[in-house]
């Protein structure tokens, strides 16, 4: 799976969100200033080459649906940042956010309430 650009990421997350959808959908999600069609159409045919959405042709215009889910995506990407930056360590990963005061105490409770209530 390709890395997306920032820009790239932001489309997907509005095509996760709305699809099936046609760039006009894409851009009525956005707030001015809005970006261009044309670069929103570059992005999403970047995406197309990268294999993350379908294109379907009507007329002279096409609907786009994702190819890969948004879960899969998140999970091989937060897997590839917890590998690169925190030595293969969730754990790590956690002490950092907890030490950047990113996490509260209480969120981390929170969290460790759902782990335990999934192994149950």
């Amino acid at each position: 799976m390709e890395r997306l650009t920032r820009q790239e990421e932001d489309v997907m997350r509005w095509i996760w969100q709305i699809a099936p959808c046609f760039i006009k959908d894409i851009l009525a999600q956005y707030e001015e200033p809005k970006p261009p069609y044309t670069t929103l159409a570059s992005i999403v045919k970047n995406l197309e080459r990268k294999k993350y959405v379908k294109a379907k042709r009507y007329g002279n215009t096409y609907e786009y649906r994702p190819l890969i889910p948004q879960e899969e995506y998140k999970r091989t990407f937060m897997g590839s940042v917890v590998n690169n930056y925190f030595e293969n360590s969730y754990k790590e990963m956690v002490s950092f956010f907890a030490k950047e005061q990113k996490i509260s105490a209480d969120e981390l409770k929170e969290i460790i309430d759902m782990i335990e209530k999934g192994r149950e």
